[in-house]
This record gives structure tokens, C-alpha cells and sequence, in this order.
């Protein structure tokens, strides 16, 4: 059988065909140097000015006397570094910093509707965040120093009650490694995992978005709710006299049920509330428009000669007619949807292939230019 994809290092030399196949949401894979002398994209300075940010998601976790405390961002005050068992957890990285964002890229072997940030965690030596699972798949990168890593199959997922974390009541180890930088560790949802620094260590989480039914049930009403229309009031002409006035008749149940029947579910109404739900930023989520804006036309042609890329916070998929950037929606024809395509695949267009997109799309394309959606290409 040909495979459609080149074998990837950063899976440990096999397909990405294979890793699905074996590895996706059915059992852990060790990959020693998943990427070879990989080095910390930022300094622990940097990541401590990213965490003092307001509009960056941040937490600190410490244990001490076999107590667990969480503090969310914005975080002003590091503990010392030679204090230890404390955690930095810095959210979404890949939404302020190109260099992470590029290495988020590299697992775009799954689709982007799946894909959903890179965290990174600083610690100092036996800092960690307990026992615990998630409920997605995630790859643990390990950037700097060393961490220990012990994980399990078990099935017993009960919590420590009264924690601000989600901590395992009764983990037990099955196997464990101890990762270097470059190594990586994929493990499918729900996998107990406990890891703890070895000294001063970075890990960077690639992690899936995996949204509950629950969400996705209470999303499509709320969307159905701003979309429906039902014509008409309640009225019953045929009222008799009802002996018990407190009562429900099952006349007027009937009536007002017939009514509310005819909410339809369909496929379409479906498809276009996923990809909005899906490319909606996250609250903690705000787009910077440019300071002084090019005007429309000096903005076409710059975009003509430079051409245009996607913000890092800016999220852009497709289904059939539908295009869906940043929780909005819109159908297109054959010739737009080609060229807002690439760009969604891509995530940015050369000016030969911006040269190619109609009126409209540059219309579309300068108005998101002035949102902070988009941005010219570095010349």
C-alpha cells in the first residue's frame, strides 16, 4: 500500500497514517529526539513577562505540606528560584509568538479544527501539577532540563476532592521515562500521567481540542435561538371551560408542541454553526488593529506587491461552500473559495495568488486587514 505522507521524525520515523492508526487515542508513544537538539524557544525571563501579561493565560501552581495552590494570571510575582515544587503554566503561546506558533505548525498532520495551542511549563526541581489525565490527546515536548514522566492505563479516574486541581486519588505507575530535550511523549485522552522536573525544566503541550457534546448541544441551541423564526402567537379560539384552572389542558400542550416541532435540524444549519464554534477566538482572545491603517487602495496594493498572512490569533477553516474565520461565516463561490482556501491551508498568500482573488475578497481582505485578522506579508 503507498502512503500518502513522508515518514516524520517528529513522530519517531513512521507516517503519519501509521501514528493514526496505532497511536491516535489508542496508546502512549515514546519518541526519543523528536526533534533533534531542540533548544527552548524563550528564556525563563521571557516566559515570566509573558505570564505578567493580562492578555495572556497564565497559572502558578505550587505544593507545598501536601497541599496544592493555583493562582491565575496575570502573574506578577515569581517565587524565588531557589524555592521548589512550583509550576508555571503559560497558555496559548502560539497566539503572541511566531517561533511557537511555527513549531504548533509542524502538527498540522492533524486537522487545524483539531488543533488547539501550545502551553508551556516551567518548573524548578520536583514541580508538576500531581496525577491527573486530560480529557485530549497531547504531546509533551521537552524543551529544557529533564522530566520524569510516570503514566498508567488505569481506570480508576477518581479525584482528590477539594483540590484546585484535578488530581488522581489513587494513581499508580506502569511505566516510566525520563525525557531530554527534543524528546516527546504522545498520550491519548483520558492516560494518567504524572510528571515532575528534575531541576530547572521546560515542557512544552501540544494539545487537541476535544469539545463535550454537552458544549457543542448547548452551542447549536444558543445559535438556533439567534436564527429561528416562528410566525404567529398563541391562540385557542376553541377554548370550553376547563373544571380544575390550575391545569395544563393537554389541548393547549398539543397546540404549542405542533408549533415548536417544526424547529428543524438540518445539515446545513449544522455545518455552519460547527465551523463558526470552532473559529471562535477564545475570551481571553483580542486582535490589535494597526495604529495607522493604509487606506483601502494603498492597502490592495500592498497586498498586491507583498502579499497577506493570517494574524497568530486568527483561526480560518473551510467546509464545501462555507468559509469560516474567527467565529463568522460566509458562502462563496467556486473561483473565492479557491483562493480563501489556500489561504486558510497556507495561512498567508503570495502576491501572484492575491493578484487571482476577486473584488469582494480583497474588499474582505482590507477589512480584516483593519480588524488585526490579517496582516501584510513582511517585505
Amino acid at each position: 500500500m503507498t502512503k500518502s505522507t513522508a515518514a516524520l521524525t517528529l513522530l519517531g520515523g513512521i507516517t503519519p497514517e501509521d501514528f493514526f492508526a496505532t497511536y491516535w487515542q489508542k496508546k502512549p508513544l515514546l519518541i526519543r529526539q523528536a526533534i533533534p537538539g531542540f533548544k527552548a524557544l524563550f528564556s525563563p525571563e521571557e516566559l515570566f513577562e509573558m505570564a505578567s501579561r493580562d492578555d495572556v493565560e497564565s497559572r502558578l501552581i505550587c505544593y507545598f505540606k501536601q497541599h496544592w495552590e493555583m493562582k491565575s494570571g496575570p502573574i506578577d510575582k515569581i517565587p524565588l528560584k531557589e524555592k521548589k515544587d512550583w509550576t508555571l503554566l503559560v497558555q496559548g503561546v502560539n497566539l503572541h509568538q511566531e517561533k511557537a506558533d511555527e513549531l504548533l505548525r509542524q502538527f498540522r498532520f492533524a486537522p487545524d479544527a483539531r488543533l488547539d495551542d501550545l502551553m508551556i511549563s516551567y518548573a524548578r526541581e520536583g514541580g508538576g501539577v500531581g496525577p491527573h489525565f486530560d480529557s485530549y490527546d497531547v504531546f509533551l515536548l521537552q524543551a529544557h532540563g529533564q522530566r520524569r514522566w510516570q503514566i498508567s492505563a488505569q481506570k480508576d479516574l477518581s479525584l482528590i476532592e477539594g483540590m484546585p486541581l484535578k488530581i488522581l486519588r489513587n494513581f499508580k505507575c506502569e511505566q516510566e521515562f525520563i525525557l531530554e530535550p527534543g524528546d516527546m511523549l504522545y498520550l491519548p485522552p483520558h492516560y494518567a500521567h504524572d510528571g515532575v522536573a528534575l531541576g530547572e525544566c521546560m515542557t512544552y503541550s501540544i494539545g487537541f481540542r476535544s469539545p463535550s457534546y454537552q458544549e457543542l448541544g448547548e452551542g447549536y441551541l444558543q445559535f438556533m435561538a439567534d436564527t429561528i423564526q416562528l410566525p404567529g402567537r398563541y391562540a385557542d379560539p376553541e377554548l370550553t371551560v376547563n373544571k380544575n384552572p390550575a391545569e395544563i389542558s393537554t389541548a393547549m400542550l398539543e397546540k404549542i408542541i405542533a408549533e415548536l416541532m417544526k424547529i428543524s435540524l438540518n445539515k446545513e444549519d449544522m455545518s455552519i454553526f460547527i465551523g463558526e464554534y470552532l473559529t471562535e477566538p477564545k475570551a481571553s482572545v483580542f486582535f490589535d488593529s494597526p495604529e495607522n491603517p493604509l487606506t483601502p487602495k494603498k492597502f490592495t496594493q500592498a497586498a498586491l506587491k507583498h502579499g497577506v498572512r493570517l494574524s497568530l490569533k486568527t483561526q480560518m477553516l473551510y467546509q464545501a461552500k462555507h468559509i469560516f474565520i474567527n467565529g463568522e461565516s460566509f458562502s462563496v463561490g467556486r473561483d473565492d473559495k479557491k483562493t480563501l482556501s489556500i489561504l486558510a491551508n497556507q495561512r498567508s498568500l503570495t502576491p501572484e495568488e492575491v493578484a487571482k482573488a476577486s473584488d469582494d475578497v480583497l474588499e474582505a481582505f482590507c477589512i480584516w486587514y483593519e480588524d488585526g485578522w490579517l496582516e501584510l506579508s513582511p517585505k
